[in-house]
């Protein structure tokens, strides 16, 4: 008899990790091994478990130092410290996000597969078969933003931030101060607030407010 597939299901909210678990359950291929529900306490599930394939979500805290800060950061750096112990593991991003840069960076720390959340329902098992296999799998609309040719990509402003610009970007877009990005990201005030500068430079905007809107026009933030 063929071994089921081992997950890992990482997201911060409970009520998404038992959707997940309820919309895998009656698939005798898949067993879900263990939860999760931020980047460090992933990386720890994983190194202790091994699972065959990992679903997270990009937005979740980086530790439970900081339960109440979700921000982007926290899932791409899961991907790539995942993908730092273990090159060759299996990750499928189930996230809102469906707009670049996100579905791109997340493809370029070493995610495997990208599913959007309105999709789930129909597409989490077919992508945890495929994942499994070390192929990859993508909701119809990221497929399109994946492949897209680098000029389109350049038209989305925020591709002209750096990982570490846009996980700042999102953090104050969320609303989070400077002391407090600082403190979870382990980084001097002074240092975030440089990147903010850089960041805001390259984005030709002058304010948090022009964050946020930028934030919302790109579905980062819900209006």
């Amino acid at each position: 008899m063929t071994q089921p597939i081992r997950v890992l299901l990482v997201d911060d909210h409970s009520i998404v990790r038992f959707g997940y678990q309820q919309l895998l359950v009656n698939n005798s291929e898949i067993e879900v091994i263990a939860e999760a529900e931020n980047c460090a306490d992933a990386l720890s599930c994983y190194r202790k478990l091994e699972p065959d394939v990992v679903i997270l979500d990009l937005s979740m805290p980086l530790d439970s130092a900081s339960e109440e800060v979700q921000s982007t950061a926290g899932g791409l750096e899961a991907i790539r410290r995942i993908r730092s112990y273990d090159n060759n593991a299996r990750i499928l991003v189930v996230s809102g996000l469906d707009t670049n840069p996100y579905p791109q960076r997340a493809v370029q720390a070493g995610a495997l597969g990208y599913v959007t959340k309105r999709n789930a329902s129909a597409e989490l098992q077919p992508a945890v078969i495929q994942v499994a296999k070390g192929e990859k799998y993508f909701s119809k609309t990221i497929a399109q933003l994946v492949d897209c040719e680098e000029e389109d990509y350049a038209d989305n402003q925020l591709s002209q931030l750096t990982s570490r610009e846009l996980e700042i970007f999102s953090m104050i877009a969320e609303g989070h101060t400077v002391n407090t990005i600082a403190e979870i990201m382990h980084l001097s005030p002074k240092t975030i607030h440089a990147h903010r500068a850089n960041l805001m430079r390259k984005l030709s905007i002058n304010s948090n407010a022009d964050i946020i809107h930028i934030a919302m026009r790109s579905g980062i933030l819900q209006t």
